[in-house]
């Protein structure tokens, strides 16, 4: 074997590493909710419906091929992305997918028919629409996951809370949910919620990671504290 094939197979054999590693669909889940900002353990067994142990271990996997990181504090682990690359890769994986699985486009299209009038706004109409002043975007996640980042000029009302603040909600313009990006479902209930009392309101499909990606190849000048 010649010099250049063993180099060959050692880098792709590396290459391979990540492959082996995303091949799981939980770990999977793991990194797009670590991609909105740090968690611990327990919240992300929470709220994959997995067991702390389960999760661990996935985690440990995840690690062992430097895609996240870790630190304690006190008795908790707290576990983050690696690189904002990582984030990148998995926007571009969705994108992919997408594109070439019409299995994800047909589950897509089922999930949002038990939702009412869930056709999302374009990006690009919306960065027009907020310019002019017409709209207030809406950030339903977490709070922390806000504060790690965010479209500028979103306002946080999480999910949980919106019910308690829609009277604080402007009655002159249209409210745009947003969440975790084109897999998440919560902007599609705040939109259902807002609806039903009588609030005009859209989703965005895109998250910050979607919107980011946008911005970079449009004329859109990527501004603000996301």
């Amino acid at each position: 074997m010649n010099l250049e094939r063993k180099w060959k197979n050692q880098l792709y054999q590396e290459f391979a590493r990540i492959g082996k590693c995303l091949s799981s669909p939980k770990r999977l889940e793991l990194i797009d909710l670590l991609a909105q900002g740090p968690k611990s353990v327990d919240q992300l067994a929470k709220i994959t419906g997995m067991s702390v142990a389960n999760v661990s271990q996935h985690l440990q996997t995840l690690h062992e091929s430097r895609l996240v990181r870790f630190t304690k504090k006190g008795n908790y682990v707290i576990y983050e992305i690696a690189e904002l690359c990582v984030a990148d890769f998995m926007v571009s994986l969705h994108r992919l997918s997408e594109k070439q699985l019409v299995e994800i486009q047909r589950l897509k299209s089922e999930i949002l028919q038990h939702h009412v009038s869930m056709e999302p706004i374009a990006l690009d109409e919306l960065m027009e629409r907020m310019e002019k002043g017409e709209v207030l975007l809406l950030d339903v996640r977490p709070e922390d996951e806000y504060e790690m980042g965010h479209i500028p000029g979103a306002i946080s009302i999480p999910i949980e809370e919106l019910e308690n603040h829609l009277a604080s909600l402007p009655v002159n313009k249209e409210i745009v949910a947003y969440c975790r990006g084109p897999y998440c479902l919560m902007s599609a209930q705040a939109v259902e919620i807002m609806k039903s009392k009588g609030i005009k309101a859209s989703r965005l499909e895109e998250g910050v990671h979607e919107w980011k990606h946008y911005v970079e190849h449009s004329n859109f000048p990527l501004q603000g504290d996301a």
